[in-house]
């Protein structure tokens, strides 16, 4: 007799900052995979009308707007995809809302004008200062900052860059990881938090490559493994 195996339901996703072009586009991506979305946003209402526009290009109800810190509180995983001068300032008002959960953190330290000059900041990385801000109790994960929004948000478009994946605890990176592949992405374990450095000083080179050549999106692939042990790394 073959007995009946339960699914496991997927994570209930928050993408703090999500009516930008990063947010949105991973949003987009998640809910077109079967993943309940809450777009949160200090503006409500534009959080609101990001939701009805996945809805609309997904042609399924999954998508929600509220205010950041009620997308926090009723999440599984929180995604920030804020710019970076708004990183610290948006995870105070939502650092009590993450204890005991994951953060998925994609910001990147772009310092205008020069945005195409690496710029980390005093303690090496951006997403490590959040891991200090937030506490040991939030597993903050880097990932998704060398991927082009334009292509996020085209569901038709293939994703043709690969994500480096950081953070200090193994199971959080393997549901982060679970993530990049549901979006459509090749996503491979990168080491400890510390390294999201190397992650967030790719954009800026990203950024002066697109720029040379004339193009709006150049990524990066991480050669000698096999597709099938990238997917599941």
């Amino acid at each position: 007799m073959t007995k009946n195996v339960a699914h496991q339901p997927l994570p209930r996703i928050a993408v703090l900052g999500g009516t930008g072009k990063e947010g949105s586009g991973l949003a987009l991506r998640w809910a077109h995979a079967g993943y309940q979305i809450v777009i949160g946003s200090r503006d409500p209402e534009r959080a609101r009308v990001t939701a009805a526009q996945i809805n609309n290009s997904t042609g399924a109800r999954r998508a929600f707007g509220d205010t950041i810190l009620a997308a926090a509180h009723g999440a599984d995983i929180a995604v920030l995809a804020v710019p970076y001068s708004a990183q610290l300032s948006a995870l105070a008002d939502v650092k009590d809302a993450l204890q005991g959960k994951i953060l998925v953190d994609v910001t990147v330290p772009l310092v205008p004008p020069q945005v195409g000059r690496v710029q980390l900041p005093v303690g090496g990385s951006a997403v490590v200062v959040a891991q200090q801000l937030l506490g040991d109790s939030v597993r903050v994960v880097s990932a998704f900052q060398n991927v082009s929004a334009e292509h996020l948000n085209h569901l038709g478009t293939s994703i043709d860059c690969d994500v480096l994946v950081c953070g200090d605890d193994r199971a959080a990176r393997e549901a982060v990881i679970a993530l990049a592949q549901a979006a459509g992405m090749r996503a491979y374990h990168a080491g400890p938090l510390a390294n999201s450095a190397a992650a967030e000083a790719l954009t800026s080179i990203l950024v002066t490559i697109n720029r040379h050549y004339k193009i709006k999106h150049s990524g990066i692939r991480i050669t000698g493994i096999p597709d099938s042990t990238g997917l599941q790394a």
